[in-house]
């Protein structure tokens, strides 16, 4: 009793702080711009860790770590580098200056506006936010089922009650305070989860059932059995697919390239690209590392599935009670945080592209910024049906990641290095990307509609991180392609003029 207690007690002194946060930042939001993007002077520490806490949340500890640490063993460290090479350090070089010029000079809050402002075509301001609200999603509902499987493991909570406490946080911190308070509260979350991520290592290491493996000597010799045994070539390619979708995946992630357009200063994001970097290289390494003690836990896949592996490994490391209460803030952090910027970028993209524009009598911004709560409002609880599905978590942000970065990263990345790309490649890459990552998730639909599906079709259901590559590496070819096809159409280089990139 004294261990729930202390449990408890942790987690309801991170719950008043956040709500504390949001309350504060609540006095700033005045209209619509300050609800979504601040006052665009973010330093580089409040950049980086939201951009950090943004990208990595319970999925990724629970989900991601303990599947690809069963299959891939100590080789599966190799996810967590990548995310901290090419997800944080190399999108930091070659994402943030252009595109924090760019919502500056066009006052930009989200990626449809940005889209718009490059090729001047209404319709894919359109699709994209449709695209956003509608994709973002499944990847919100992974959210939700990661920490779920932890919470209902280490505290024997029912999964239901789990998922509508995380609800209202997230909910209430964002509709208290915005955007200001989500990068409050991202800071405050981003310093618990890098030292909750080194305490953990810490414990699980001396745990007793890593100590029975003969300490240093037999932790070893299971790396060497088992965490890096030779592995078939279709694990390795399952591996660098892994790597390639949530490190490169991010670049076309709205609520990932949303982190940008606040940013101060050139100066701060220098300073934001060490700090993100090593953030990344901490959590999703040390997550990874520790997922790769999953076959030293167990003999075979405990009950559950692959996302109960993480959560029971800590309930088995006799962690103590307040540090078990640090691991789970360390989760809801990561899972909260997430969860607002999700919710933040689905929202502000329907309000601001689909609602305002379409209503043509003239409102306040304060009736606008009660809208933009309702949908907030409105996108926690459909992700929290989604999240009550029988879908796996790893598979849930693979369709999301993929159908997102596969329609968005070549017509966003190409349109802040590239002159030369107008609105045929545009569509071209967009259409092409997300008819391909929706391969797997049409083959998921159709799992959970039929009741004996082929097992072609289940094959594919479990193939998103695959096709997730593959639809990035289609729509950079096709926007090329179609736009040195059709060169003669208009470029809108005044985009470039007035922006100056």
């Amino acid at each position: 009793m004294a261990k729930e207690i202390s449990i408890w007690a942790t987690i309801v002194v991170y719950v008043g702080l956040m709500l504390g946060l949001g309350m504060v930042s609540s006095r700033k939001v005045k209209d619509i711009s300050n609800f979504t993007v601040g006052k665009r002077n973010a330093g580089a520490w409040l950049s980086a860790l939201s951009y950090g806490t943004a990208y990595f949340s319970a999925v990724m500890f629970v989900g991601y770590s303990g599947s690809s640490g069963w299959d891939f063993g100590l080789w599966s460290v190799l996810v967590g580098v990548g995310n901290a090479v090419f997800g944080a350090l190399l999108a930091w070089l070659v994402l943030a200056s252009r595109t924090r010029t760019v919502a500056h000079t066009f006052n930009i809050k989200s990626m449809p506006q940005l889209f718009y402002e490059r090729y001047k075509s209404k319709r894919m301001l359109t699709f994209s936010a449709v695209i956003i609200f509608i994709f973002l999603l499944p990847y919100s509902a992974s959210v939700y089922k990661g920490l779920t499987y932890v919470c209902s493991i280490l505290l024997g909570i029912d999964e239901m009650v789990c998922m509508v406490i995380i609800a209202v946080v997230s909910a209430l911190l964002l509709l208290i305070g915005g955007y200001l308070a989500t990068l409050k509260a991202d800071f405050v979350q981003g310093i618990i989860m890098m030292v909750g991520v080194v305490l953990l290592i810490y414990y699980v290491l001396k745990s007793p059932v890593v100590v029975d493996a003969g300490s240093i000597s037999g932790l070893w010799n299971y790396m060497k059995d088992n965490g890096m045994q030779p592995m078939a070539v279709s694990k390795w390619v399952k591996l660098i697919a892994t790597i390639l979708m949530t490190s490169f995946g991010t670049w076309g992630l709205p609520q990932m390239i949303h982190k940008y357009y606040g940013i101060k200063d050139e100066h701060e994001i220098k300073r934001g690209t060490v700090i993100s970097t090593f953030f990344a290289l901490l959590v999703a390494g040390g997550g990874y590392f520790i997922g790769s003690f999953g076959r030293l836990y167990f003999s075979e896949i405990p009950e559950g599935g692959r996302d109960a592996i993480i959560p029971n490994m800590l309930n088995m490391s006799n962690l103590p009670s307040v540090l078990m209460g640090i691991i789970l803030v360390l989760l809801i952090s990561a899972s909260v945080s997430t969860l607002s910027a999700i919710t933040l970028t689905a929202s502000s993209t329907v309000m601001m592209d689909l609602i305002k524009p379409a209503v043509k009598k003239q409102r306040s911004e304060s009736f606008d910024t009660k809208v933009l709560k309702i949908l907030c409002l409105v996108f926690v609880v459909l992700s929290f049906v989604v999240a009550n599905t029988k879908t796996p978590i790893l598979d849930m942000m693979s369709y999301s990641w993929g159908i997102l970065s596969g329609s968005f990263m070549a017509p966003y990345l190409l349109a802040l290095y590239w002159k030369g790309v107008n609105r045929a490649g545009a569509w071209a890459g967009m259409l092409s990307g997300f008819a391909v990552a929706f391969v797997p998730a049409s083959s998921k639909l159709i799992t959970i509609f039929l009741a004996e599906a082929p097992g072609q079709i289940i094959n594919l259901a479990g193939q998103g991180p695959l096709f997730a590559v593959i639809a990035i590496l289609v729509s950079l070819i096709m926007c090329t392609f179609f736009s040195l096809m059709f060169s003669k159409l208009p470029k809108n280089e005044e985009f470039y003029v007035q922006s100056g990139i």
